[in-house]
């Protein structure tokens, strides 16, 4: 038996989905391998857990594609004290990976039902670090801010200035897709001031971000 069929179905994913496009960090590698990402995802779509793409989870929503989530995870550059707000719960598993990495995180959906699934996984697998909001992603949870780092998984028509400098620290880190339906950006933006350095990590394709920042129902 070959070393590549010897490998769980995990750890090809980790090798060959993140370790070769250029996921290094070994705390997001270490949190990918420990997060069960299919406990997050519909029963009938199991089997596609380790798959190099998106799956629906319902809701028109998606569990983001394994790179995706490690290349966000990588280039949010979450410390152990840092308290992050993510806009977009989904089905909890971005959550997961940022509550193995960070103090507290925050975490904003508009879709109840999936909030209350989410809610449910996380507090199954023991996660006591999360904390739940049902509402408007785009107004953030401004009663806990400032967040040392703002995670967006839904695509915003254009960047959401006003959230990321009244609710990110100065020097804080936020990354987040924008631009049109089909034609998204995924961006690394960092709070200088008053001012918000943004930088282009990699073309994206994600699900609206519905709300009073963002696009319209």
């Amino acid at each position: 038996m070959s070393q590549a069929t010897a490998l769980s179905p995990l750890e090809q994913m980790i090798r060959h989905q993140l370790m070769e496009r250029g996921i290094n960090d070994p705390r997001v590698l270490e949190a990918m391998r420990r997060v069960p990402r299919e406990q997050f995802m519909p029963p009938e779509v199991r089997g596609q857990a380790h798959d190099d793409g998106a799956v629906p989870i319902g809701h028109g929503q998606t569990i983001s594609q394994p790179y995706i989530v490690a290349l966000m995870t990588q280039e949010l550059n979450v410390a152990p004290r840092h308290r992050v707000l993510e806009i977009g719960t989904g089905s909890g598993y971005q959550t997961a990976v940022l509550a193995t990495l960070a103090a507290e995180v925050y975490t904003v959906e508009r879709i109840k039902p999936l909030l209350d699934e989410a809610f449910e996984r996380l507090l199954g697998l023991g996660f006591r670090n999360v904390h739940f909001l049902y509402g408007d992603g785009t107004l953030g949870w401004p009663e806990h801010a400032p967040y040392d780092r703002i995670m967006i998984t839904a695509g915003a028509p254009r960047l959401p200035r006003e959230l990321l400098l009244e609710q990110l620290v100065d020097g804080g880190v936020a990354v987040l897709p924008v631009g049109p339906e089909d034609e998204q950006v995924l961006l690394q933006v960092t709070r200088q001031g008053n001012e918000l350095a943004s930088r282009e990590l990699c073309a994206c394709r994600f699900v609206k971000l519905i709300g009073r920042q963002g696009w319209e129902q």
